[in-house]
Formats: structure tokens, sequence, C-alpha cells
């Protein structure tokens, strides 16, 4: 069976409803791409069965930074919430970016932000009758990107904003009438804010080094007439990944130095980089290699070459990118 592949929503006005083509399926995922506004109460993302203001909510995703710093998740079913579900929030940030993945499992979304497992919800409505997402509250998103994981050999690769100087793209609502769910209080308009760039070249040195378990997270937006960027993952003497996007080959090149020796080049899996459009790129070490993500989807791997063990002591960005946030 082939999926549709659904086009991202980009820059969308909050509060925000837009459908899910074709509903929810096993081994679907939603990448949700933002920023939570400095000094945010609470915001929430909602996958609902319909666009009604009444309608039934699957998953609520509520964030809460009023009281105790939590991330609240609940159901919605014929008009009364069941039973929370309260875990401390320590990645979704007032004031930060972030890179929210939900995955439909058969017995539970799977929740992942800026690259690590945060939790599962099991269902207690049927994943199938969902068709909407919406987002309101003190957030704003830059992208909202679908992606069918059972179809490695036909992925599309959706560009997700990073937060963009300016905005390329008209706010998308599928449902303009208004929100589709629940009126909930504290929630104010607010103003877009335009977060300041990261000077390039960019240095940045790696407390400690860089050891299995530890996740860099690089957000920006690729020049509209770019050529080519590189991000290097360096050591005393060398390099032990150079990861390197060149738009005028199509191709992800990774490779490592030792001395003044480079490696073998790697350049399979594809180019999930787009001129004019931003990312968020996420960097995993592991035990055996580099996890390479982009837009919430693994697009490359790369075996280590140089065993890490806190050698890795220096990230270095440079090339035809605007940078707009680097977590490590």
């Amino acid at each position: 069976m082939a999926f549709h592949q659904q086009s991202p929503f980009y820059n969308p006005r909050i509060p925000f409803t837009g459908a899910i083509h074709g509903g929810l399926q096993e081994g679907k995922t939603i990448t949700i791409s933002g920023r939570v506004l400095p000094g945010a109460d609470r915001f929430n993302v909602n996958l609902q069965c319909g666009s009604r203001i009444d309608a039934d909510i699957a998953l609520h995703i509520n964030p809460r930074y009023d009281t105790d710093s939590c991330v609240v998740t609940n159901t919605l079913h014929n008009g009364s919430w069941g039973a929370e579900e309260r875990k401390k929030n320590s990645m979704l940030l007032a004031g930060s970016p972030f890179n929210l993945l939900i995955t439909v499992g058969r017995d539970s979304f799977q929740l992942n932000v800026n690259g690590r497992h945060f939790m599962d919800y099991r269902h207690r409505i049927a994943f199938q009758q969902v068709d909407t997402i919406g987002v309101g509250g003190k957030v704003e998103i830059s992208s909202i990107a679908f992606q069918h994981s059972t179809f490695p050999g036909h992925m599309v690769f959706p560009a997700q904003p990073a937060y963009p100087t300016h905005v390329a793209y008209p706010p998308q609502a599928a449902f303009p009438s208004g929100p589709a769910f629940p009126p909930q209080p504290g929630f104010p308009s607010r103003p877009s804010l335009t977060p300041a760039k990261l000077a390039l070249p960019y240095r940045r040195a790696i407390k400690g080094g860089l050891r299995p378990g530890m996740t860099i997270t690089i957000q920006g937006t690729v020049h509209p007439r770019a050529t080519r960027f590189h991000v290097n993952l360096s050591y005393h003497s060398g390099i032990a990944l150079h990861y390197n996007p060149r738009f005028s080959e199509n191709a992800v090149v990774r490779n490592t130095k030792q001395g003044e020796n480079w490696g073998t080049e790697e350049r399979d899996g594809g180019m999930p980089f787009h001129k004019g459009q931003p990312f968020t790129l996420t960097m995993c070490c592991e035990n055996r290699s580099f996890r390479i993500m982009v837009n919430g989807i693994q697009v490359h791997t790369y075996n280590h070459r140089l065993a890490p063990r806190g050698h890795i002591s220096t990230l270095e960005i440079e090339g035809d990118i605007s940078l707009t946030s680097v977590m490590v």
C-alpha cells in the first residue's frame, strides 16, 4: 500500500488547525519544529478526530511553565478529559527551539524531543480516527511535516524551518474557521519573534569531549544560492567527522581526516537539504557510529574511524547557511 507524501505546513499562525491527509497509520511520523516563546506559561499540540470545536483529542501534549515545569498528556473523549499523565519538562524549555517527533506505534504514540526519547503515550482512542492536528499557546511553529517510515525507499525529506529571519512561505490553515481544541485561557496573541543569527564560521569547544550518548542539534537555513556547507567534529590532530553537503554535486560527503590525510569519502543516502529552506540537523554519537538525522528523519550513519572516548573536542560549522541554534 502506497502512502501519499503530504506537504509540510510552514510558519502557521497560532492557534492553528490542519488536516492530516489520509489520517494516521502505524509507522507514520509527525515532526514539529518551533520555539517556545520567552515567558511562556504553556502551549499545546493536539492530535484530533476532526476539526470541530468539540472534537475528540486522541493525544493532547501540554507543556506547562506557570506552576511546576511539566508536560501533561491526556485524551479528550466525548467531552471529558481522562486521567492526566505528567512528566518533568527538561527538554521543552521556555525561549528555546525544539524538534518534537511523534511516531504512531501499534499500542502507543512515541514522543521524541531534540533527538531523544521523551515518553510513550498508550492509545486511549483508536489512532485511525485522527485526521487533524492543532497547535495553540505561547509557541511559534516553523513547520509541521509528515512522513511514513515504513517505506524508506520512497522517503521524501521535507524541509523544516529553524526560525528563519523572514517568512518564506505564506501561513497555511486547512480549517481557517478557528481552533479545533477546547478554549484554554492564558494564550494571548503575540507577535512572532525573530531570533539572532550565530556568526559564521562557528567554533565551539565540547566540554569534556564528545562521548557516546551525547547529541548535537544544529538549526539553520540554507542560502538560496548555496554551493556547500560543512560541520566538523574535530580532535587535536584531525577531523573525526567531516559532514559536507554539496549542492552542486547533490551529495552529502562524509569523511575523516587524520593529520593531513583524508580517508575514503562516503556519499550514499541522498541530499536531505534544500536551497533556501531551513533545517534541523541532529548528530547522535553512539558506541560504534554517528547517527545523523535531518528534520527528524534518519538519513546517514557514519561508523567511527576514531573512537570518540572524549577525544573529539571541537565543533566547527562554516559555509553557505544562516545559523540559528546550536545545542550540545
